[in-house]
């Protein structure tokens, strides 16, 4: 099993790629979910563990099931 490191930081660049392809700025995304940007930096770089309503909110704001934010962790 991958470490709990590796977990993240596969999250948070799932999260990013998402971002991207709908062309979000972090700050952009972290409106839509009604998150602090920074802590949209900390999950994009693998440094923060969010919370299940967090990435409810992040899947939200990306219009997907939170499920396609866990496809490649």
């Amino acid at each position: 099993m991958a470490s709990e490191a590796s977990l993240l930081r596969a999250l948070g660049k799932r999260v990013r790629e998402l971002r991207k392809e709908r062309s979000y700025s972090q700050e952009k995304l972290a409106e839509l979910a009604g998150i602090h940007e920074n802590h949209v930096r900390r999950i994009e770089g693998g440094t923060a563990n969010p919370s299940f309503l967090v990435l409810v909110k992040l899947a939200k704001a990306l219009r997907i099931a939170p499920a396609e934010l866990l496809a490649s962790a």
